[in-house]
């Protein structure tokens, strides 16, 4: 008589967007997977579906895994793993996976590198008027070299505000010190001094008192209730003229509407931006409005790196299936 097999089932692995194809191929040979070939975002009715029917549900920023997806979830029964396809969990209700008993995980520590290398390209790009240089070539009004023509700002010797010192800030520091740039930073917590001592850094306790005397401005924080608008009308009136924004975090954490105003009025001199608060809708006006470089949200959009955060993603569901908490836990209130 063969033995019984005791191998455990598969988890059913329900994937909303399309990811790299060998990390998908994985997926398929460990788990029993439903991938999103077509890579259309699922609708509020097809999340709450796909929540009803698997074990495990890969989400992404795209999605918005809000109560009523949970509370499906909660009625099937079967949910019990939400493993994020990226960093920043703000598009999750938390609370609600808390009481639906689903836990969270996410991917962090393998985009810190690509981040910080946008947001370096950024602060090069917008005071060096790199995206007008572009539109002027292929526009085909480029007339030649001039003394006058096109003249930006060098960013050394220049003060960099970092808005949010953990993994990125920091590798935004580190890349900004090997450009001549001064930094400063405000943080909820002030870094150790060693640490602030190997980034010659300077903490502002006070955001507004640290906006009033910085050139460039880069936001570095994760979206939460605390920083939703966290920089508005007020926060560019107290700006430099010559100051320039960067925000390649989450767009809902600058009031875009104060912002285009900002731009428009020149209270501020221009902005480099990765994200939108209404993405993947852009307010026209920044559309118009010279001295702002605006990319696709593409931060992360490096290969190596969404190889990375597929092979967190199988991690995680790997040590939950085996019993373990998963390394890369989501708790309430993460910032």
């Amino acid at each position: 008589m063969a033995a019984a097999s005791t191998a455990r089932p598969r988890p059913k692995v329900i994937v909303t967007r399309r990811l790299p194809q060998a990390v998908e191929t994985r997926m398929a040979e460990l788990f029993d997977v439903t991938l999103n070939l077509t890579d259309e975002p699922f609708s509020q009715d097809q999340l709450a579906a796909a929540a009803a029917n698997c074990d495990v549900l890969v989400g992404t920023v795209t999605d918005r895994i809000d109560a009523a997806v949970f509370a499906a979830a909660r009625a099937a029964g079967r949910l019990k793993l939400l493993a994020n396809f990226g960093v920043g969990v703000d598009h999750i209700d938390l609370a609600a996976a808390r009481g639906a008993d689903v836990v969270v995980t996410n991917t962090p520590g393998v985009l810190t590198d690509d981040t910080a290398d946008m947001v370096m390209a950024l602060i090069l790009s917008v005071p060096r008027r790199l995206a007008e240089g572009e539109k002027l070539v292929r526009a085909g009004e480029w007339r030649g070299w001039s003394p006058t023509g096109m003249l930006g700002h060098r960013i050394t010797g220049k003060r960099l505000g970092i808005i949010g010192m953990g993994r990125i800030g920091r590798a935004v520091a580190t890349r900004a010190r090997g450009f001549g740039l001064t930094v400063h930073y405000h943080n909820r917590h002030r870094l150790p001094a060693e640490v602030e001592g190997a980034l010659e850094a300077t903490w502002w306790d006070n955001l507004d008192a640290m906006l009033a005397r910085v050139d460039i401005i880069t936001i570095n924080c994760p979206h939460t209730p605390d920083t939703h608008h966290l920089i508005g009308a007020k926060q560019f009136a107290l700006m430099q003229r010559q100051a320039y924004l960067i925000n390649a975090a989450r767009g809902e954490i600058v009031d875009e509407n104060a912002l285009c105003e900002a731009l428009a009025a020149g209270r501020i001199a221009g902005a480099g931006l990765d994200v939108f608060e209404n993405e993947p809708a852009i307010d026209p006006r920044l559309l118009e409005l010279p001295g702002v470089v605006l990319v696709p949200h593409m931060g992360s959009a490096t290969f190596e790196g969404r190889q990375a955060m597929g092979e967190k993603v199988i991690a995680n569901i790997r040590v939950w299936a085996d019993g373990h908490r998963p390394p890369d836990q989501v708790l309430e209130g993460w910032a």
